[in-house]
């Protein structure tokens, strides 16, 4: 039932409709001003670190799925020579080729699925939250080669579905990469952890789900909004809006 007068909806649309508006100018895969705060401890690996062991002997790098490049040019002074990266947007692939041709690296836009590359051409590949195919890794990679993703995990903002039965269910994605990359001979280790955090407000994660629009299919704040107060209501602290955020970390060596 909703309690809310007219006024007081157009007073919270209008404070979520700033969100709204920086989400459609959002490019690459950075997000300076969503402060999201750790309310327990994080993943016990660091992504950027792994990487950098993996290629420290590495002669061929790819990045799948770049965004704007912002965490590739960061790893740039740990990687080798030959590094290249995938981004199927048009908005970011753009971004990224500006970014990142400057450092040598070259930007193609494809699918992550559909690799552009020579079999065994590469020692190592990098996946941040991106989709791909075990089996075009493993073409792709020469033996010895390495694969490394963080994922997000199938129970990440769990406490959202409550409000949102729609929201996307990816199922356990991790247990099924396992089990075919073991079927093509990889040696892997794979770690799954789950943390609370806390958003600031409502506002900044609004803005989260209208970034990543996979998450809730047909998302629309104003159509939407008696869900997002009622998750608000159930789900505010005095230390923000608190939910669980799930990760998975794949690292797979090639026989």
């Amino acid at each position: 039932m909703n309690i809310l007068g007219s006024q007081g909806r157009e007073a919270i649309l209008s404070q979520l409709r700033r969100w709204v508006r920086q989400a459609r100018r959002f490019s690459g895969w950075h997000f300076p001003d969503i402060h999201v705060r750790d309310l327990e401890p994080g993943p016990p690996w660091d992504y950027m670190q792994v990487v950098r062991t993996r290629a420290s002997t590495c002669r061929a790098v790819l990045d799948l799925g770049t965004g704007g490049g912002e965490l590739l040019a960061s790893l740039r002074p740990d990687l080798p020579g030959r590094v290249v990266a995938t981004e199927e947007w048009a908005v970011n692939a753009p971004v990224a080729f500006r970014r990142l041709s400057r450092l040598g690296i070259s930007v193609v836009r494809a699918k992550s699925a559909r690799l552009p590359f020579q079999s065994g051409s590469l020692d190592l590949v990098m996946d941040r939250h991106e989709e791909f195919d075990p089996k075009e890794i493993d073409r792709v990679l020469v033996p010895g080669g390495s694969f490394v993703t963080q994922q997000v995990g199938p129970h990440d903002w769990r406490e959202l579905r409550r409000f949102f039965p729609r929201m996307t269910d990816f199922g356990d994605l991790r247990s099924g990469y396992v089990r075919s990359f073991r079927q093509l001979g990889f040696h892997v280790e794979s770690f799954e952890h789950e943390h609370r955090v806390a958003y600031p407000s409502l506002g900044e994660f609004v803005f989260m789900l209208l970034v990543a629009p996979w998450t809730i299919p047909e998302f629309d704040v104003e159509r939407d909004l008696d869900a997002l107060l009622a998750f608000e209501s159930a789900q505010g602290t005095e230390e923000g809006l608190v939910v669980t955020e799930c990760r998975c970390l794949l690292v797979g060596r090639k026989s």
